[in-house]
């Protein structure tokens, strides 16, 4: 394995796998889709409190560029639009539940 003079952090799979999940609303849509799949608009805006429309709306299609959300728009009036993770997202849940088991064990109130 070379030094850090040759290395190259935008090449390693962490920063590829944190350039999927970072950002304030990201993985905690990821875990809301984790815990209650299928999920609506509304009902994701509500559980993650104060977050705008717009806000919303564009972390969920880059989680949807990204192979991870799935998009299901139903033929309805009003539009029905749920949203739950592909294939590809599931396959990331592994690694948000060994964060969540982390934080677990080692929160200041010693976990719930």
């Amino acid at each position: 394995m070379g030094g850090i003079a040759e290395a190259d952090f935008s090449r390693t799979g962490y920063s590829y796998t944190l350039s999927l999940i970072s950002g304030k609303y990201k993985p905690i849509i990821l875990y809301c889709l984790m815990e209650y799949e299928p999920v609506r608009f509304n009902e994701m805006q509500r559980y993650l409190g104060r977050i705008a429309d717009k806000t919303l709306s564009q972390t969920l299609k880059e989680l949807e560029k990204d192979g991870l959300v799935h998009r299901e728009m139903y033929p309805e009036i009003p539009p029905k639009v749920e949203y739950s993770l592909t294939e590809r997202g599931r396959s990331l849940m592994r690694v948000l539940d060994q964060l969540c088991e982390w934080g677990n064990a080692h929160r200041a109130d010693g976990g719930a």
